[in-house]
Order: structure tokens, then C-alpha cells, then sequence
């Protein structure tokens, strides 16, 4: 883990070091954007499908995947050993309305208008293809589902709202809602269909 080329990575652009995950389980994450507020801000029902696309080790999953009692969390990455860590943190803890998927960093293997909703915190930036995603989240979020990015300070990969919106914009998503400020903001788009 003390590799220079690793350490290079975590404070660098690019897919975040999975040997640096446990960076992302630390409490102070709290101040900036807790998981609750998270829940709050996707608007979600208990009974929604849900794609959480970069979870890294699941700091996020474990409230959100509580909160569904009726629903289903998807937990999609391209690193296993991300997919690997947060599968053993959330099955220690008994939750079982969780699965787990493998990104090839182009598709996604899912029905389309099968996904209620789509969330990703700090990873729209490390996304090489992002058309290809757009394309996706289109074909696979219900006509009345939810894509919700957020941003926050210190990303060394975050894009600004204006990029996002103007990026979301070209594959017929429109903004619905916004949340908190420059630094660190949710933006919530739906399918224009």
C-alpha cells in the first residue's frame, strides 16, 4: 500500500485506488455530506431498484440499502476488489437486498426502464466513457426515474454543475433539483422521454 505509484494515484485524476479505500470510510465524510442527507436528497421510495455506480467500499450503500426494506441496491464498479470490500462490509452487517456488479466500463447488462434511480458521489469525472454511460443511465432508468450526481470538493476529477448539466443535457436528461453549493452539489436529473 505504501507503493509511490499508488499514492501517486489517490491525489491524482483517474479511477480511485482501491488500496486506499478505507479512506473512504472515515466519519468526517459526515460534514460534507452525510448518507441520510443523501437519502433526503434522491427522494427515493422504500421499495425503489437503485444503482449506486462507484461505491468504492460502500460508505454510502449500508444506510441506503436499510432504507430500501422493500427495495434493492445494485452496488456497480469497475474495480472487484471495491465491489469485494463493500460486499464483506455489508454482509457482516446482514443485508442481504444488495447485489453486485462488475462494470466493463461501456454497458451495463439490465433491462432497460428497470432502475428507479442512479447515484454516484465523486465518480461521473473518473468516467472515461461518459457517452456510453449517458447512453446507458438513459436506456436503463424508468421513465420517471431518478440520475443523480454529486460532486465534492477535493476531487481531483470533479466537474463543475454547468459541465454536468451540459453533458447531461446532450442525452436528453433535464435538471429536476439541485442541492448545496459550488464545492459540493447534488444535481438530480429524469429521462426527457
Amino acid at each position: 500500500m505504501n507503493d509511490k505509484g499508488t499514492l501517486k494515484r489517490l491525489t491524482s485524476k483517474g479511477v480511485f485506488p482501491y488500496q486506499w479505500a478505507f479512506t473512504l470510510l472515515l466519519p468526517l465524510r459526515n460534514f460534507i455530506l452525510s448518507p441520510n442527507e443523501l437519502i433526503n436528497r434522491l427522494g427515493i421510495k422504500q421499495n425503489a431498484t437503485v444503482m449506486e455506480l462507484g461505491p468504492g467500499p460502500g460508505y454510502f450503500s449500508l444506510p441506503l440499502a436499510k432504507y430500501l426494506k422493500d427495495g434493492n441496491l445494485i452496488l456497480a464498479d469497475i474495480q472487484q476488489e471495491m465491489i469485494d470490500y463493500a460486499r464483506r462490509r455489508l454482509q457482516k452487517r446482514k443485508i442481504h437486498n444488495v447485489s453486485y456488479y462488475l462494470c466493463n466500463g461501456m454497458s451495463f447488462d439490465f433491462e432497460s426502464e428497470s432502475i428507479d434511480a442512479i447515484y454516484m458521489i465523486t465518480v461521473i469525472g473518473e468516467v472515461e466513457n461518459k457517452d456510453d454511460y449517458f447512453k446507458e443511465f438513459y436506456r436503463m432508468l424508468k421513465p420517471d426515474g431518478i440520475l443523480s450526481i454529486t460532486e465534492l470538493a477535493g476531487d481531483p476529477d470533479k466537474m463543475s454543475a454547468e459541465e454536468i448539466i451540459e453533458l447531461a443535457g446532450e442525452y436528453q436528461f433535464r435538471l429536476l433539483k439541485q442541492f448545496g453549493n459550488k464545492k459540493n452539489f447534488t444535481l438530480n436529473f429524469s429521462p426527457v422521454m
